[in-house]
């Protein structure tokens, strides 16, 4: 990053000031934990002090509920194909069996 870059970014208010690769990986980090992080999303969602964070976080929210949604289809045609009951099945089987 050149100097002017570092002196443009410095005079940019606090809302509009870009976040480092590494502000995305630790909010990655955050928004992953499972009561804390969906906590922190959701204030982060609705902020309106960072609008790069803001943004993030409701990408990171939409890309959540869509693999929610792709399980929940998944588990969805297994339970209605059959499947899932054969797969539980097979576990309960796979945990009576002796040891040994």
């Amino acid at each position: 990053m050149t100097t002017f870059e570092k002196t443009e970014i410095e005079k940019l208010d606090s809302k509009y000031r870009p976040i480092g690769a590494w502000g995305y990986f630790g909010y990655n980090i955050l928004f992953s934990l499972p009561l804390v992080g969906f906590i922190c999303l959701l204030v982060f969602c609705f902020s309106d002090s960072n609008i790069n964070r803001r943004s993030y976080a409701r990408s990171f929210f939409c890309a959540a509920l869509l693999a929610l949604i792709v399980v929940g289809l998944i588990i969805g045609v297994m339970i209605a194909s059959g499947s899932f009951a054969a797969i539980i099945e097979q576990i309960k089987n796979a945990m009576q069996q002796p040891q040994g």
